[in-house]
């Protein structure tokens, strides 16, 4: 690479990274990822065998993805989100403050078990026709579905697919993440229902809301498609205790649970595949090839010391940095390419267990301040504008401001 080359690099990725966040002339994320990921190739900055070699390092993360998006895309078109959804409401009994508890504890559920972009996808549209149907005023509760697929995304290794692209091969036992995640992640989502509820207390003490308007039911697919979420829930976890990568059985686990529940209700594959957001795929793809050139323009290293040589000085200090400065970055950068860059300075050294778990706290907990910090956070976006319902910059980070620092500062302090 020539002298001029990493400043190159970096003027593309940058330029790359602005498009993914703020989406210049409405074209989806993806266009702008794959034309940073080609840009460098084309450039001669990046070999074709090495942005290949970045694309194979995320095949994990692909396999996880188009597991988990069948399989709660099934789920929805089953409307067993809606019957979650529905019953919540019920179960409120006219309570505005009960419903938003019920809401947030099955927006914790789907996002522990199904990840935080299914609780954006589907959960969002579902809560939206509830609390309608329910005459309530739907933003305070879809506010629940925002937060908390951020908040609960660290309770599991599956709850959140920049997890698999932090730890990557280096992934924890399921008892040892259990071990240093458990803590800092019911920190976290008490802390952000605490503060959430607090944001939200005028509107819902003013609200008034109709149990009797929803009359949940779930049919016989819907039941289906909650056993297939507990049965990849119990093999996810197995495979975790196992420290067997969680790509390949997430991927067996959704496409064996949709072809069972498409054969036995004799319906075609079809709608299924054209409800999945495979989009999704050549962004994390380009993402991944980015993050490559980041490392071979030396970034990725010295970045890596620097870390590791903090830590020799003083372990609280450079937890508290990483998980601070990461969460930070995700506002910039949006948390998935910075989740590449966190694996990647994970990859390099062997950095204290606690500040590799402050940069994963970062990364999944971080994007809780503003609607560009995480793919989820986006997906919510996109759901609430199918409904008509505009959340601009402002007003999320009104909320977000005072959201997720005190949840970030209780995790951290619970990991330490």
């Amino acid at each position: 690479m020539s002298s001029q080359g990493p400043l190159i690099a970096w003027c593309v990725i940058a330029l790359a990274s602005f498009g993914v966040i703020a989406r210049p002339f409405r074209l989806p994320e993806a266009t702008w990822a794959v034309a940073g990921a080609v840009t460098l190739v084309i450039l001669g900055i990046l070999p074709w065998s090495d942005a290949l070699n970045g694309m194979r390092k995320g095949v994990d993360v692909y396999l996880f993805l188009v597991g988990m998006m069948l399989i709660a895309e099934l789920a929805r078109l089953e409307g067993l989100f809606d019957w979650l959804a529905a019953l919540a409401v019920a179960r409120a009994r006219g309570s505005p403050q009960r419903l938003f508890l019920l809401i947030y504890l099955v927006g914790t559920v789907v996002t522990v078990l199904l990840s935080n972009d299914a609780t954006a996808i589907v959960l969002t549209p579902a809560v939206y026709a509830a609390t309608r149907a329910a005459g309530a005023t739907p933003l305070p509760y879809l506010f629940v579905c925002a937060f908390i697929a951020n908040a609960a995304s660290f309770v599991l290794p599956i709850s959140n697919p920049a997890n698999l692209v932090v730890f990557g091969e280096r992934m924890p036992h399921l008892a040892e993440w259990l071990r240093q995640f458990a803590a800092p992640s019911l920190a976290a989502i008490v802390t952000t229902y605490v503060a959430l509820r607090l944001t939200q207390r005028r509107a819902l003490n003013e609200e008034k809301i109709e149990s009797a308007a929803v009359k949940p039911r779930l049919s016989g697919g819907g039941k289906l498609s909650a056993f297939g979420i507990a049965a990849i829930g119990v093999v996810l976890i197995g495979a975790s205790a196992l420290n067997f990568p969680l790509g390949l059985p997430t991927f067996l686990c959704g496409v064996v649970t949709s072809v069972a529940i498409l054969g036995l209700n004799r319906q075609s594959p079809k709608p299924l595949l054209m409800a999945v957001s495979w989009s999704v795929l050549p962004l994390v793809a380009g993402l991944f090839v980015m993050v490559e050139a980041l490392i071979r323009t030396g970034v990725i290293s010295r970045l890596a010391e620097f870390i590791a040589g903090r830590a020799a000085q003083s372990e609280a200090t450079a937890m508290w940095g990483a998980g601070i400065v990461t969460a930070l970055a995700d506002n910039v950068a949006n948390n998935l390419p910075v989740g590449l860059i966190a694996g990647s300075v994970v990859a390099n050294d062997h950095l204290p267990a606690s500040v590799t778990g402050a940069m994963l706290i970062g990364v999944d907990l971080g994007p809780n301040l503003s609607i560009t910090g995480s793919l989820a956070t986006i997906l919510w976006l996109m759901a609430l504008r199918r409904e008509g319902i505009e959340v601009n910059a402002l007003r999320f980070l009104g909320v977000g401001l005072l959201v997720m620092p005190p949840a970030l500062i209780a995790s951290l302090l619970a990991l330490w």
